[in-house]
């Protein structure tokens, strides 16, 4: 695998961590057959794609990439989706870790 595939696979690794956290919601505790469903699938995808990168990536920016995109694209959806909080402060603490996932991207 190509390093440029091994980062598109922390990419979409990182979508389904979102679907998944969302879907955590969504499935009431599991409760709720469809969305727990899906939530599962989510996390399997996401696990399986992410072991895929790390077998070339640097485990530690790998991970740290897969875990941004989970928490700014779940903090999104839950603003936009869940009527979350929508303070300054939040959203700057949003660009921080942004800006963080960057910063490991670049400095390899």
């Amino acid at each position: 695998m190509t390093e440029t595939r091994a980062w598109l696979y922390v990419i979409i690794a990182g979508v389904f961590e979102m679907v998944w956290a969302i879907g955590l919601k969504y499935s009431q505790g599991f409760s709720r057959p469809l969305p727990s469903a899906v939530t599962a699938f989510a996390m399997l995808a996401s696990m399986w794609l992410l072991a895929q990168a790390l077998r070339v990536l640097p485990v530690g920016t790998g991970y740290a990439v897969w875990v941004g995109i989970g928490a700014v694209g779940t903090a999104m959806l839950g603003i936009i989706l869940l009527g979350e909080s929508r303070q300054p402060m939040r959203l700057l603490s949003i660009v921080l870790i942004v800006v963080g996932i960057a910063g490991l991207r670049l400095a390899k």
